[in-house]
């Protein structure tokens, strides 16, 4: 008996130097993939709603990862100064992330790519995207109900836009190749995703991510409503005319109180036009005859600093937006329902009420979001060069 307990503790022994070797090997090999969740705060009154895949949860890792790589002109796949492009480039957070209409890149609003081949629409503003799930784009082509499952969320946006000729016009190996040759990016992948190996599909997620996060829920509006700022008399009559059918009806489409996005995120025919070619409006999708000429309903949030407006970019002021709604509106077979006052070519708006309105949708503009830190460029990349737009 004494023999055969001195050999099971040696067997004991044995077997518990081994599990501490092995222990001692994953430490240091094998580092735990432990990312930090991040769980976005829900503005007062915004809907609890949101478009977060279920293979790409939100982490602090995710974000900080898709911030960089949406400032990094290397996500062209190239270094040479004239071939660099980030997100950044047309998305500048000052005009809500789009280009405006006086960047100095872009005459007049109107985007290209590296190559100069112009963007087939004019831009959306990047705004509470988290809560769009009717699709993205202004025909609403990246959607869930895409038979397509390479083009059906933020994340495939993505990688089309490396690809795409009217925008980063490369190639998605020569792009991971880069990012992964980059020092301090396959560290940034694995706190991210568990792998230092960079792959488009985790490219793509983390700048979804990043742009989940760009929420403006702090106007002058979004405080007058939390009770902690009045609005002018101006600005409320506006607002009255803004809720009202027999005022401007502009609450259908772009909401309201009720609706703090300022946009339903589905897709009208407006009354623009009454000859419809386009092969990206809504009717491409759907292929239903009521959605010729019809596109998505921009949010308002904003709206001032992003013009030109419509898809095709006819309108540089909101004047010109409003004079149209109110005198301008060219019936159709095709025209949406809620325009009401299609029949009078318009809603026939005094100049008072005009400016009254335009004061209300001013009451839209969010300063807090325009200048967010956490929406900026970081400034410097994980390698210590400087980030470009």
């Amino acid at each position: 008996m004494g023999l055969l307990n001195q050999f099971s503790g040696k067997v004991r022994w044995a077997i518990s130097l081994v599990m501490i070797l092995l222990l001692s090997s994953c430490t240091h090999d094998d580092p735990i993939y432990n990312p930090t969740p991040y769980q976005i705060t829900v503005p007062k009154f915004f809907p609890t709603r949101m478009n977060i895949p279920a293979d790409n949860p939100m982490t602090v890792e995710g974000i900080e990862l898709g911030r960089y790589l949406f400032y990094d002109g290397r996500m062209s796949g190239n270094t040479e100064p004239d071939k660099m492009m980030s997100c950044g480039t047309c998305h500048l957070q000052s005009k809500s992330f789009e280009c405006g209409i006086d960047h100095p890149r872009f005459i007049g609003g109107r985007t290209f790519g590296i190559t100069g081949i112009l963007t087939p629409h004019y831009m959306l503003p990047m705004i509470n995207l988290v809560w769009n799930e009717s699709g993205y784009l202004w025909s609403g082509s990246i959607s869930e109900n895409n038979p397509n499952l390479s083009q059906r969320n933020i994340e495939d946006i993505v990688g089309m836009a490396v690809t795409a000729p009217h925008e980063f016009a490369g190639d998605s190996n020569k792009t991971k190749a880069l990012i992964q040759s980059i020092p301090g990016y396959p560290e940034l992948f694995e706190k991210a995703f568990g792998s230092r190996t960079v792959t488009m599909r985790n490219i793509s997620k983390a700048i979804a991510q990043f742009t989940r996060t760009l929420i403006s829920s702090d106007s002058k509006f979004d405080k007058y409503m939390r009770g902690e700022q009045q609005l002018s008399t101006q600005e409320l009559s506006g607002y009255v005319l803004f809720m009202t059918e027999d005022g401007a009806d502009c609450f259908h489409c772009h909401g309201g109180s009720g609706n703090p996005l300022f946009t339903t995120n589905l897709f009208y025919n407006n009354g623009k036009d009454s000859v419809f070619n386009d092969s990206r409006d809504r009717f491409s999708v759907t292929g239903d005859p009521s959605d010729h000429g019809a596109y998505k309903v921009t949010t308002l949030r904003n709206i001032e600093l992003t013009g030109p407006y419509m898809h095709d970019g006819r309108f540089k002021t909101l004047d010109e937006v409003i004079d149209f709604y109110s005198q301008g509106i060219i019936w159709s077979p095709y025209i949406h329902p809620l325009m009401h006052h299609a029949n009078d070519g318009g809603i026939q708006l005094t100049p008072g009420e005009k400016a009254d309105l335009i004061a209300f949708i001013k009451t839209l503009r969010d300063d807090t979001f325009l200048t967010n830190p956490a929406y900026s460029s970081p400034g410097t990349l994980p390698d210590g060069e400087k980030a470009i737009k």
